[in-house]
């Protein structure tokens, strides 16, 4: 019983030397006391104290380096020997001093002046790049073209919008024209009115012609020619045209009935009597509107007002006739600003001898203006951040460098660069925000972030 009891003891006893050899076996490797925590390439919101896998994507974590000893972040081999190279070729210094090997990286010196922010080059591997789906656009000067675009509708020209008013009383003998739409030529009749009072005006008129040429002397004349041109002023405020004075002084036959004629060519818009009517002076009878010439009344914004001038040519586009373009010119801006909409309006002028645009119908302007040529990027290649705008340039062999740039203005799909990039340079544009993850990883844009805790605002 007590060999049983020796021996029990004894697989005791080396069990518990193999648990304590084991535990300080794992002890002998300490932890490094820089490393503040662990992070994911593809998602810096991830924060682990142990290395492991990224609980979203499942890549490999990689520590993030404390403020009071390295700011960079590393990969997961940095327990390196002190001397020895990384993975790209550069040089790890023992103590502070920069990053051999990575021209630009900003040195592990503390007390370093952050207050203009450093930006620094970083690597991303060529097969990293083409994993998260990386394209490249190069920095061009182009030729900017700024277009402007609006809605309007059409509207007759009041100019050559003609309404018949009746200037004597009488009666509707004849319509010629029965409804609204129908197209008249100029100098087409419209309709005749029956009026006894043209008549006698008529015979008067008839009656001082035969006066006048009856006179045997020139003062005798003088007389009837007088009474002749108030006559003739006379029949025209009743609407008898030259033409129809100058027929009647030809034929010498007064008539009861007087015939409107159409000044122009152009659409029937009302016809408000009706054939054997009596009307009475002030009466509309017929309305006629010429569309050889039509408006739009176009809205643009205040912003929009200084790039428009009178007498500027802008296009005009209808969907009932795709693919075609109408001529219009700025005729009108007017100075009063919509304070709901902050709009003005715009008169513009068209040609329309084929009355292909109709009163009512919607329009589209759209005025195209040269702007010269600048240095242009691409709008996807710009990542805003908020106060800055930022760039990756490539500077090849997978690296890349963040870079500010002063845009002007955005032309389409191209920003106007004024500084900060120059020309064939080519830049990332796409997969922006994964090459900021990247970047923020290494630290390349490490004082932008230094820079919001200063001002107590949160980093990217």
């Amino acid at each position: 019983m007590s060999k049983q009891l020796t021996r029990v003891a004894t697989v005791l006893t080396l069990l518990a030397f193999l648990v304590v050899a084991s535990c300080s076996k794992q002890n002998s490797s300490p932890a490094n006391s820089n490393i503040d925590y662990w992070t994911c390439t593809m998602h810096p919101s991830v924060h682990s104290k142990d290395p492991g896998k990224c609980p979203i994507c499942s890549m490999d974590l990689v520590p993030v380096m404390k403020k009071g000893g390295t700011e960079a972040k590393v990969s997961a081999s940095s327990s390196k020997p002190e001397g020895t190279r990384d993975m790209q070729g550069g040089e790890v210094a023992k103590g502070g001093g920069e990053m051999k090997g990575m021209p630009g990286m900003p040195g592990m010196k503390e007390g370093a002046d952050t207050k203009a922010p450093q930006t620094s080059e970083f690597v991303v591997p060529v097969e990293r790049q083409q994993q998260i789906g990386v394209r490249w656009a190069k920095v061009e000067r182009k030729p900017l073209t700024h277009t402007i675009r609006s809605v309007g509708m059409i509207v007759p020209d009041r100019s050559r919008n003609w309404q018949f008013v009746s200037r004597v009383d009488g009666y509707v003998q004849k319509l010629n024209v029965t409804s609204p739409g129908q197209v008249v030529d100029k100098d087409a009749p419209l309709l005749s009115i029956y009026s006894p009072d043209l008549l006698t005006s008529e015979r008067e008129f008839v009656e001082l012609l035969r006066m006048r040429d009856e006179a045997k002397s020139k003062d005798a004349r003088e007389t009837p020619q007088r009474l002749i041109e108030s006559a003739k002023r006379r029949l025209q405020l009743w609407n008898v045209t030259s033409e129809q004075i100058a027929e009647l002084e030809k034929t010498r036959k007064a008539s009861d009935t007087l015939t409107l004629l159409s000044p122009f060519r152009g659409v029937v818009q009302s016809v408000p009597v009706e054939q054997g009517k009596s009307v009475k002076m002030g009466d509309m009878l017929v309305e006629v509107a010429d569309l050889g010439l039509v408006w739009v009344w176009a809205e643009f914004y205040e912003n929009e007002l200084s790039m428009l001038q009178t007498g500027q040519k802008i296009a005009v586009t209808a969907k009932s006739y795709p693919g075609q373009n109408f001529d219009g010119t700025i005729s009108l801006i007017n100075p009063f600003i919509d304070e709901i909409k902050r709009t003005a309006k715009v008169r513009i002028d068209i040609p329309n001898a084929d009355f292909k645009l109709r009163p009512g119908m919607y329009v589209n302007a759209e005025l195209a203006m040269d702007m010269g040529e600048a240095l242009t990027v691409p709008v996807s290649a710009i990542m805003p951040t908020g106060e800055r705008n930022v760039v990756f340039i490539d500077k090849g062999e997978g690296k890349l460098e963040p870079r500010i740039v002063q845009l002007g203005a955005k032309y389409g799909d191209i920003y106007e660069v004024q500084s900060g990039l120059q020309e064939g340079e080519r830049v990332v544009a796409s997969a922006n925000f994964l090459i900021d993850a990247e970047s923020k990883v290494q630290g390349a844009l490490r004082d932008f972030g230094e820079g919001d805790k200063a001002t107590g605002r949160p980093g990217e």
